[in-house]
């Protein structure tokens, strides 16, 4: 029996009923309940790691998606519906009497995948109500089963991971985040090779708190190195430590652990959300970027204090700037810029910068901005990359809260 029009029974019965199910279970647990409130056909996809693909969640076999469909994310219909986070419908109906529906799967602004289902002909505008709801639902659904799954790891690969990109995906927050007037956006590559590159991020109360790191070397030791400096940046932060002694705190770790044979750049950051006032410290790395209005750039400047870990001893100078509402704060490390073509010519940060203010300006999502960003960057290094390239994209708007979400 179809009980059109009382979805929000449905969705409880669902998150009911979700309680005590696996992964592979939720696409039939999905279906089965969306179908009662007259939502058929209904099928997951999550996307992979690069962005690249959407693979059906099917429950079968080891990745959870045996015999299931891929798409495209670039020039399809669903991967429009990812790409600029909106819903969207077949231009041809399924049958006389049903339409097809693509709808982006969400957590805030982070994009996990899309959802389909088909509907009977009727109040339109009641019927995209339902299907966001159902995807809302969907994404809360799959956060809670994920992290236990397997299957769902396996899923959303299409490559190899060695090692020390199998730690960096377990310490790293998620890539996207909205909330308190504020957007954060990260990428890293080489997904799948990842080495010493990390990115961290967090809101305290009214602060946003900053990392870009960059460790010596591409190996497991590498990734070995940014996962304790990860770790001792979080543990004196969250212990009322101040940008500078939080620094010292990850110094000492790794002077303790490594001696002076491993050391590791990075820029820490305080943002205060209500007034905009960025505090920094260099510690060897390559400086913030700013861009303001899609036409002012400037390049913070602070003196660097030298890499933690190598035990250099120079001052740690804390730096100030003040953001306007609108700025977008670039954090970066090398493969980003460096990374050269056939020719051997460098990406460079001119093309970087032009490349975001460029597709910011078309109206993309921050997040579809770094992801087309990461894929121009692996483009320009024929597929690949020898170093890590990581970006952190912060966007402050200060009071602006409803545009945060698309």
């Amino acid at each position: 029996m179809v009980n059109t029009g009382n979805t929000g029974w449905m969705l409880r019965r669902l998150m009911q009923d979700a309680h005590t199910v696996a992964l592979e279970q939720l696409p039939g647990l999905v279906a089965g309940h969306a179908a009662t409130v007259g939502l058929y056909d209904v099928a997951v996809f999550a996307v992979d790691l690069r962005e690249t693909l959407l693979r059906q969640i099917t429950g079968h076999g080891l990745d959870a998606g045996a015999g299931g469909e891929r798409i495209r994310i670039d020039g399809t219909l669903p991967g429009r519906a990812y790409q600029r986070v909106v819903l969207v419908a077949e231009p041809q109906r399924v049958t006389r009497t049903r339409r097809r529906w693509w709808v982006p799967v969400t957590d805030g602004v982070e994009r996990i995948g899309i959802l389909r289902a088909d509907s009977e002909d009727g109040d339109e505008k009641a019927v995209r109500r339902d299907l966001r709801d159902l995807a809302s639902m969907v994404a809360l659904l799959l956060l809670s089963k994920r992290p236990s799954s397997d299957s769902y790891a396996r899923l959303v690969r299409t490559e190899a991971m060695n090692v020390a990109a199998e730690m960096q995906w377990k310490l790293l927050p998620q890539p996207a985040f909205a909330g308190r007037d504020v957007t954060v956006g990260a990428v890293s590559e080489p997904a799948y090779e990842m080495g010493g590159d990390a990115f961290d991020y967090a809101v305290s109360d009214s602060t946003l708190h900053l990392a870009v790191l960059d460790a010596m070397g591409h190996d497991t030791t590498a990734g070995i190195t940014a996962n304790v400096a990860v770790a001792a940046c979080r543990n004196a932060r969250r212990q009322g430590a101040t940008l500078a002694e939080t620094s010292r705190a990850v110094e000492d770790v790794l002077v303790a652990h490594f001696g002076t044979s491993r050391y590791i750049t990075g820029i820490l950051a305080d943002l205060d959300l209500d007034t905009g006032r960025l505090t920094w410290i260099n510690r060897g790395h390559h400086l913030p970027l700013v861009i303001r209005g899609n036409r002012w750039t400037t390049e913070l400047a602070c003196p660097p204090a030298g890499p933690m870990g190598a035990d250099l001893g120079l001052p740690i100078v804390v730096s100030q700037h003040q953001l306007e509402p609108g700025d977008r704060l670039l954090l970066y490390t090398d493969g980003v810029v460096d990374a050269r073509d056939a020719g051997g010519r460098r990406f460079g940060r001119d093309r970087f910068v032009d490349f975001v203010v460029r597709h910011h300006s078309d109206r993309q999502t921050l997040h579809e901005t770094l992801r087309r960003l990461m894929h121009a960057v692996l483009d320009h290094h024929r597929g690949g990359l020898d170093d890590d390239a990581t970006v952190l994209l912060v966007e402050w708007r200060a009071g602006d809260q409803q545009r945060l979400v698309p």
